[in-house]
């Protein structure tokens, strides 16, 4: 069974656009196909792998815990998932309450159902809430609705909860839309990450957090891609003087492992009663306790604080290729450990891009068509940042020799 890409085609839903690669095992930042053939992986499995591949600690934590159990029903108290969820509380918004899902789309459908119960117990009114233009918060079609980006959400059919799209980085706006709007809450990345790696500023960030205290509003952020630990604190929003009423969170939670969740303030953590919300994996042994080491690997090692250092190193190799490069590259933005590449050409030629790269051993993404991202695994050693820069090089100056011809 040579063939992995034809029989992914005739027994796999064609949803994904995949490569002929076919990928065997993982070992730190490093992947390795079914032929041996080394890569780097500098997007962490879409932002999951924040430690790498087989971590020590991971490895460790998934043999123990395999002898105890990969899943219990949630008709009994979970002690791993207990523990995760006091420590991520202790570590946000403390005296609120965890709910663990199975992704970070599902973590928005709890928010989206926690806020409706919160207005059918309060007899509250107001139901709308306001979104960023490009922001991504899942696929699943109440969170669809709330994802800004036509390629995402297309044709399919919308919820009933109006949504209201503002620009980033536009508080007249924002303020205009809730005095004219009502919304019950906002709902915003602190960094667009699918939308193209945008950092929301702090002078934003802190009208944002004015605005919701102004008008009663219930701020939402979603951590799904900028959370545990990627931009140098646990949350993104912890680098700005904000306090959320909810925090969703998803990808590198569950340490590779299927999990989600929402965080919610004192203000709302008890409005949902027994029956009011469930699912069967919602607490899984095996992910809270897999989340639970990660936490306490990024925490006990100064994990965060190491990559937030290695992210500059990073960072100013890149800015010194947009210098030299203006013509080509547009801008480079990073937060921490998530980067956004724009380059001034056709989407077809960024793909190209893509595929050199991965030919010389370089795993990257492509978002919005146009942008190079980049998510590393906080273990990315300088070295392997040297290698990908070389090899960026190489196959930008490739790439562009035909966008110029």
């Amino acid at each position: 069974m040579s063939d992995w890409f034809q029989l992914d085609k005739e027994y796999m839903m064609s949803t994904y656009c995949r490569t002929k690669v076919a990928i065997e095992r993982g070992e730190g930042c490093k992947l390795y196909d079914v032929d041996g053939k080394e890569y780097v992986d500098l997007f962490s499995g879409v932002g999951v792998n924040v430690l790498g591949y087989n971590h020590p600690k991971i490895v460790q934590m998934t043999m123990e815990q395999v002898t105890k159990s990969l899943h219990l029903p949630f008709h009994f108290l979970n002690p791993v998932a207990i523990e995760y969820a006091k420590k991520l509380v202790d570590c946000s918004l403390k005296n609120g309450k965890v709910f663990f899902t199975n992704s970070g789309t599902e973590a928005t459908e709890t928010t989206l159902k926690l806020i409706d119960k919160y207005r059918a117990n309060t007899g509250e009114e107001r139901e709308g809430i306001v979104v960023l233009k490009n922001s991504f918060h899942g696929r699943t079609l109440g969170a669809l609705h709330f994802t800004r980006q036509e390629s995402v959400y297309q044709n399919f059919p919308k919820t009933s909860i109006p949504v209201y799209e503002v620009e980033r980085e536009n508080i007249e706006q924002l303020e205009e839309t809730i005095v004219k709007e009502n919304p019950i809450a906002i709902m915003l990345e602190p960094v667009l990450g699918s939308g193209g790696i945008y950092p929301l500023s702090s002078e934003y960030l802190n009208g944002v957090q004015n605005l919701c205290d102004k008008y009663n509003v219930i701020l939402i952020v979603d951590e799904v891609q900028s959370g545990m630990g990627r931009t140098g604190k646990l949350f993104a929003y912890q680098n700005f003087n904000i306090t959320p009423d909810i925090i969703q969170i998803g990808k590198g939670a569950g340490g590779g492992i299927p999990l989600g969740g929402i965080i919610v303030g004192e203000k709302l953590c008890d409005v949902f009663a027994p029956g009011d919300h469930g699912t069967t994996f919602a607490h899984s042994s095996m992910g809270t306790a897999l989340g639970l080491t990660v936490l306490n690997t990024l925490i006990d090692d100064a994990l965060m604080q190491e990559a937030y250092e290695t992210s500059h190193y990073l960072n100013d190799k890149l800015q010194e290729i947009q210098k030299e490069n203006s013509y080509y590259i547009q801008e480079v933005r990073h937060a921490g450990m998530m980067f956004g590449i724009s380059l001034n050409d056709t989407n077809e030629n960024v793909k190209k891009l893509q595929m050199e790269l991965m030919e010389k051993g370089m795993l990257v993404d492509v978002t919005q068509g146009n942008i190079i991202r980049l998510l590393p695994p906080y273990i990315i050693k300088k070295e392997e940042i040297d290698a990908f820069i070389t090899q960026f090089i190489s196959c930008m100056d490739k790439v562009a020799a035909v966008v110029s011809a």
